[in-house]
């Protein structure tokens, strides 16, 4: 283990989805751009040893890894503000801690001794936390904690948190995410849940090194020398977290505060020299001051969880920056579309993204959704099953296949566009026909994928288990829908294009996981810009008439 590794434990109280990770991602950006080599990690509580098998409605979206690990959505928030990859040492859940411990003990690792929470489970917590550290190239580890104190799946974090701090009181702070609410009818804050919830910590062993206080109206002085006096921390380190227009104001707002110079002062660290965030600064300008808008449909079956499409929403941000445009995403349910209402729906967007998404549910409406863009020469993105959906709807309108189908959804379709592959059919585990991770893709040049990504080689991210069916492809291509992205390994089609529409691209792969504010990801950008000559096509259009 490296010695001189520093660890930062981010822990939650008062209420979740106080923006642990964003707070997170904000530190380590600061971190960052002082010089120094960063990763964050998230423990999560649920005995789920991943949230690959959960659903959407439950978890929000499933983030993949360059090396296939199906992790949390707060991973995406910290590849999109740090421009790091991460992997599967970053998100370990209870369910993985478990595992690992059942599986030491079978093997009889644990030479008879009866297997306990302590010290067997806080053991393997602190050992999955120190992996990471044990790499040479980082300085920092930012752990975030899932759920909140108190929560009792939580309590084996916490006293391995406290384990550390008593083995590394030089290496270990913990960073407290609090609320302090504002009660209208008493036109005040109100400090009493915070000092709750760092009273439940001190129960638990642990004193937090620093408050992050979420609020929704300033931190007078006299509120923060309270919190600061009843929770036993310094004035300096009770850190205001106010409601901000964008979580990308946060870094800067956590700098004003001075987040990042408290932390390096309490782990002993040199301050260096102040963050360099000019490209930070340059994106959040063109965010803010947009010369363009477009409006683009995102059609998916769980619009009503925005967070089930957390990196395609964030993907749009980006590449409406780079664009100097802003994004205005229309969401619409799939199983809300008909041939009847596609006009309502679609007909005042400037593209359409069909998203991912696994099973039978919306299919239809998506279905119906890409004939209407294809028809209508309307920029279409479409998504691993958004791939697939037009290649289902390019077989059956285009080519007459009517009965044209996926065999994940309709088994003995007489016309299987998109099947299993061969080796896959005899898996039964779930997870194990799935492909998962990076792979690459050789492109056609001359296509808009080409143009976007300006390589002839590209890595991309997959989760999904089904693929276009190779023995069709000839019959698409001689129907106007070319394979312009093959996996030069495995021969799969990874892109599908319509060359004589303005911009119909289908990705088997999923490009969202990869855009970040440093990098927008290209046909996130090709997109919107296709999106943008669309839009100034039909008001060239409307002035002329």
């Amino acid at each position: 283990m490296n010695q001189s590794t520093k660890y930062v434990f981010v822990t939650g109280g008062v209420t979740s989805s106080l923006g642990k990770g964003i707070i997170s991602a904000s530190l380590a950006k600061l971190l960052q751009g002082r010089g120094y080599q960063v990763t964050i990690q998230k423990l999560d509580p649920y005995i789920n040893v991943d949230p690959g098998t959960l659903n959407p409605y439950e978890h929000g979206e499933c983030f993949v890894t360059d090396d296939g690990a199906e992790t949390d959505l707060d991973l995406g928030h910290y590849e999109r503000f740090l421009n790091v990859p991460t992997s599967q040492a970053n998100n370990v859940t209870t369910g993985k801690i478990y595992q690992s411990v059942i599986n030491k003990e079978r093997k009889g690792e644990y030479l008879g001794k009866t297997v306990q929470i302590v010290p067997h489970i806080t053991d393997e917590i602190k050992r999955c936390v120190q992996i990471l550290g044990s790499k040479s190239e980082f300085d920092v580890v930012i752990t975030e904690i899932g759920g909140t104190v108190g929560d009792i799946e939580s309590l084996p974090y916490i006293e391995a948190v406290r384990q550390m701090k008593w083995e590394r009181p030089n290496d270990v702070i913990v960073v407290h995410l609090t609320l302090i609410p504002y009660l209208s009818a008493a036109g005040e804050l109100k400090t009493k849940p915070t000092q709750h919830s760092v009273k439940q910590l001190l129960e638990f062993g642990v004193q937090p090194d620093v408050l992050v206080c979420r609020t929704e109206h300033e931190l007078t002085p006299s509120v923060r020398s309270k919190v600061a006096r009843f929770c036993n921390v310094k004035l300096n380190a009770v850190i205001q977290s106010i409601d901000a227009d964008t979580i990308y104001d946060v870094p800067l707002l956590m700098q004003q505060e001075k987040f990042d110079e408290v932390v390096i002062e309490k782990l002993g660290m040199k301050k260096g020299r102040k963050p360099e965030l000019k490209k930070w600064n340059n994106f959040l300008q063109k965010h803010k001051n947009p010369k363009h808008q477009v409006r683009i449909a995102l059609v998916g079956k769980y619009v009503e969880l925005k967070d089930a499409y957390k990196s395609i929403a964030e993907a749009f941000v980006h590449a409406g920056a780079a664009n100097e445009v802003k994004v205005d995403i229309k969401w619409v349910h799939s199983e809300s579309i008909n041939e009847r209402n596609l006009e309502q729906h679609l007909g005042d967007v400037d593209g359409v993204l069909v998203a991912p998404g696994f099973g039978s549910r919306g299919i239809d409406g998506k279905l119906e959704a890409i004939q209407y863009v294809r028809e209508n020469k309307i920029p279409f993105l479409g998504i691993c099953l958004g791939m697939q959906c037009a290649v289902i709807e390019f077989a059956r309108n285009v080519l007459g296949m009517e009965e044209a189908h996926s065999t994940e959804i309709k088994e003995y379709t007489p016309h299987p566009v998109i099947s299993l592959m061969a080796e896959q059919k005899s898996i039964t585990t779930l997870g194990g026909t799935m492909r998962l991770g990076s792979y690459p893709c050789a492109l056609k040049k001359g296509s808009h994928a080409h143009e976007a990504y300006k390589e002839d080689l590209i890595q991309e991210r997959h989760r999904h288990r089904f693929e276009f069916n190779n023995d069709y492809q000839q019959a698409f291509e001689q129907a106007g829908m070319t394979a312009s992205g093959i996996n030069p390994e495995s021969e799969l089609v990874e892109v599908v294009e319509i060359p004589d529409h303005p911009w119909f691209v289908g990705a088997q792969f999923h490009p969202e996981y990869k855009s970040t504010v440093a990098e927008p990801h290209p046909l996130f950008q090709a997109f919107v810009k296709a999106a943008r000559t669309h839009a100034e096509n039909e008001d060239r259009a409307a002035v002329e008439a």
